[in-house]
């Protein structure tokens, strides 16, 4: 699964965003010609190296052909979304886009006391907003970004001139948008997050979640306008994949308590239990009613072996009614491997950690059969496997 974390150190907005989208590898062209899809037009893009600090990064621009009028930008929701919904953009494109605006409006809605449908956008709904929107799904779906993250975000200090007057910083509807992520009120001079980048965050990235370990594959740089007294003005972007995920399944566990059986059934019990394809099974000491001490009977298994574990358990025990619940399990990948010893061949069970640790398990069964096949210690037979795999590994 690909991943992608903005560190936004020095905040977010829309044209950081592409920035750092285009610094990780993502082609002018491709923005330019999905662009083309839409009823939009008398802007220009342009695309230039910046440093800041000593850190090379990417600027977005979007040059108007002319300059906008005091009306200019004034676009309904509702028109949005029309022109979204109608345009032959990619679908994965379309719906980021769309989540955007929508979040956006939404948040608009609640500062101003107006339905979603009837915000109209003012700065967020000129061309280069638009643009800056739109071209920010063009590049996460390029990169096949399948989660999004970002770190805390710095919200600024000051005040900021809008269609609206003078809001203070940040803007309201940026505070509306970015509940439920982690912000630092005051850090910093001017509007750090705008609407745009708050909008981006709020509808693409997972809020109050940080990222699984992974794999950096790429790291970009989107640089913004304004110079910064206190810190790079710039949006880092790390891009890559877990670096060892779980595997995640559905598991059911079947349980009784007993206190009527005797203790040497159990054996046998679990012979029969693993032989239907369980995959643990396990014993409890517990004291049950009347202070009568007792066995906790617990059965791991697929979801449809349930039937046949609890059919066990009642055939072989005491036990009259048993327990099924379902759980969830997280598990390491997982593989086996078959090596070769001076006694036989043994199974290996080989799975690597999340720190890229290998753990090697040879299969007890085998060990235990080559253990009496050739009248050696058991741990000779283990010992001899694992050295295989490791020389394999």
């Amino acid at each position: 699964m690909r991943l992608l974390h903005f560190d936004a150190f020095s905040g977010i907005s829309g044209d950081m965003t592409v920035g750092a989208l285009l610094s990780l590898g993502v082609e002018l062209e491709s923005i330019e010609k999905e662009l083309g899809q839409l009823p939009v037009g008398g802007y220009t893009l342009a695309v230039s190296e910046r440093r800041a600090n000593g850190i090379r990064a990417c600027k977005f621009d979007v040059r108007l052909e002319k300059a906008p009028s005091a009306h200019h930008g004034h676009t309904a929701f509702r028109e949005i979304r029309t022109m979204l919904q109608s345009s032959r953009l990619r679908p994965a494109v379309q719906d980021r886009a769309l989540a955007i605006f929508t979040k956006l409006a939404e948040a608009e809605g609640r500062v101003h006391g107006v339905a979603t449908d009837d915000v109209t956008f003012h700065e967020v709904g000129a061309v280069d907003s638009i643009v800056d929107v739109v071209a920010t799904a063009i590049g996460l779906v390029d990169l096949g970004v399948e989660r999004l993250f970002v770190s805390t975000l710095p919200l600024g200090s000051g005040t900021v001139s809008s269609q609206h007057g003078t809001l203070p910083v940040p803007a309201p509807a940026t505070v509306e948008l970015l509940r439920g992520f982690a912000v630092r009120l005051g850090d910093g001079q001017g509007e750090l997050v705008t609407p745009t980048g708050a909008a981006i965050v709020a509808a693409l990235a997972e809020a109050g979640k940080v990222p699984p370990p992974l794999s950096i594959e790429a790291v970009g740089y989107g640089a913004g306008t304004r110079n910064l007294p206190d810190r790079p003005n710039l949006l880092r972007a790390v891009l890559g994949r877990e670096a060892q995920p779980y595997v995640r399944d559905e598991m059911t566990i079947v349980e009784t308590n007993i206190d009527d059986s005797s203790p040497e059934i159990y054996d046998y019990v679990m012979d029969r239990l693993f032989e239907a394809g369980a995959r643990d099974v396990w014993l409890t000491p517990i004291q049950m009613k009347k202070n009568r001490p007792g066995t906790l009977l617990r059965v791991l298994c697929e979801s449809g072996g349930a039937h046949a574990a609890a059919a066990i358990i009642l055939r072989e025990t005491s036990a009259i009614g048993v327990r099924l619940f379902e759980v969830r399990r997280l598990a390491l990948e997982r593989e086996q491997l078959s090596v070769t010893t001076r006694f036989g061949p043994v199974l290996i069970k080989r799975s690597v950690g999340l720190d890229g640790s290998v753990n090697l398990a040879p299969e007890y069964e085998d060990c235990k059969r080559l253990a009496r096949q050739h009248s050696v210690p058991l741990k000779t037979v283990h010992d001899a496997a694992l050295a295989a795999a490791l020389a394999g590994n």
